[in-house]
C-alpha cells in the first residue's frame, strides 16, 4: 500500500467514525465493558494468587526438641538442609508466653513458669514450598535431637490441591472470558460491515484491492478497541484504587492484603491495552473476511 492509499484509508476511517459517531460510541462502550470484565478477572486472579502465596509462606514445620538437645547442632543441620528458607528457635519459656497470649490472658499460666513448664523447646522451620514440606519433615524427624515434628500434613495437602484447582479454574475461565470479548467485538464490527456493504460494493466495482477495502475496517476496529480499552483501564484503576483504600481501613480484612505492587499491576493494565487493541483488529479482520468475502 503506497503513501497516498494509506492516507486515504486513514481519512476513510476518520470519516466513518465521524459519520457513525453514535454507533462508534455504543461500540466503544460495549468493548470497554467486555474488556473491563476481563481486566477485573485478571485483578481478581492476581489477588487470589497473592493470598495463596501468603498462606503458603506461613506454612511451617514445628520441630520439638528433646530436653537435652543441643540447639546449635540442630540449627547447623537445618542450615545444610535443602529447601529450608529460615528457622527460628523458640524456647519453652517463650512458647508458654505465646500460648498464654493466644488464650487472651498472659497471666493465666504463670504457675507453669520455670521448672513446671511442660512445653519443650522448638524450632520453627520455613520451607521453600508446601510441596517440599512433607519430605523435609521426614528428614528432620530422623535427627536424634528431635522428639516430634508437626507440619499439619492434611492441611498442607488440602492447600496444594486447592491451589492447583484454582489455577486450573482461573486458566479456563480466563480463556472463556477472552474468547467472549473477541466474539462480542466480532459481532459489533460485523454490524459496521453490514451497514457499509453498498460502499464496499462500489469500491470493489471501481477496482479497489482487497487490502485497500479491509484496512479502514481494521483501523476502525482497532481505534474503537483502543479507546474502549483505555476507558476500561481507567475505570478499573479508579474502582480498584477505591477498593484497596476501603479494604485497608477494614479491621476485619487485615489478614488479606490486596495487591498494590505496581510491578504486578502495571503489566496487567499495559497488557490489557495491547490485547484489547490487537483483539479488536483481529476481530475486525475475521468479521470482514467472513461477511465481505474479500
Amino acid at each position: 500500500m503506497n503513501k497516498y492509499a494509506l492516507k486515504n484509508c486513514i481519512r476513510q476511517t476518520a470519516q466513518s467514525l465521524s459519520r457513525n459517531s453514535w454507533f462508534a460510541v455504543i461500540t466503544t462502550g460495549l468493548i470497554a465493558i467486555s474488556l473491563a470484565i476481563l481486566g477485573a478477572f485478571l485483578l481478581l486472579t492476581t489477588n487470589v494468587n497473592q493470598f495463596i502465596r501468603d498462606v503458603e509462606s506461613n506454612v511451617e514445620v514445628s520441630v520439638f526438641l528433646n530436653e537435652d538437645a543441643n540447639v546449635a547442632d540442630v540449627q547447623k543441620k537445618l542450615d545444610n538442609l535443602v529447601n529450608v528458607v529460615e528457622h527460628t528457635f523458640v524456647s519453652k519459656e517463650q512458647g508458654l508466653e505465646e500460648f498464654a497470649e493466644t488464650m487472651g490472658d498472659p497471666t493465666l499460666l504463670r504457675d507453669l513458669r520455670g521448672e513446671n513448664n511442660p512445653l519443650p523447646d522448638l524450632i520453627r522451620v520455613h520451607i521453600t514450598s508446601p510441596e517440599q514440606v512433607a519430605a523435609a519433615a521426614e528428614e528432620i524427624q530422623l535427627y536424634p535431637e528431635v522428639e516430634l515434628v508437626d507440619y499439619g500434613g492434611e492441611l498442607v495437602t488440602h492447600l496444594i490441591q486447592t491451589t492447583n484447582s484454582l489455577n486450573l479454574i482461573f486458566l479456563v475461565a480466563g480463556i472463556f472470558i477472552a474468547l467472549g470479548a473477541v466474539f462480542l467485538i466480532i459481532n459489533i464490527v460485523r454490524l459496521s460491515v453490514v451497514a457499509r456493504q453498498d460502499e464496499v460494493s462500489v469500491m470493489k466495482y471501481l477496482g479497489a484491492s482487497n487490502g485497500y477495502i479491509r484496512f479502514p475496517f481494521i483501523m476502525e476496529g482497532m481505534v474503537m478497541g483502543w479507546i474502549g480499552t483505555l476507558m476500561a483501564v481507567g475505570l478499573l484503576i479508579v474502582i480498584y484504587t477505591q477498593l484497596v483504600s476501603s479494604l485497608g481501613q477494614d479491621a476485619f480484612l487485615l489478614f488479606f492484603q490486596p495487591v498494590t505492587d505496581m510491578s504486578k499491576l502495571v503489566p496487567i493494565f499495559a497488557g490489557l491495552m495491547i490485547a484489547g487493541t490487537l483483539m479488536s483488529g483481529f476481530a475486525s479482520l475475521i468479521s470482514i473476511r467472513k461477511n465481505l468475502r474479500v
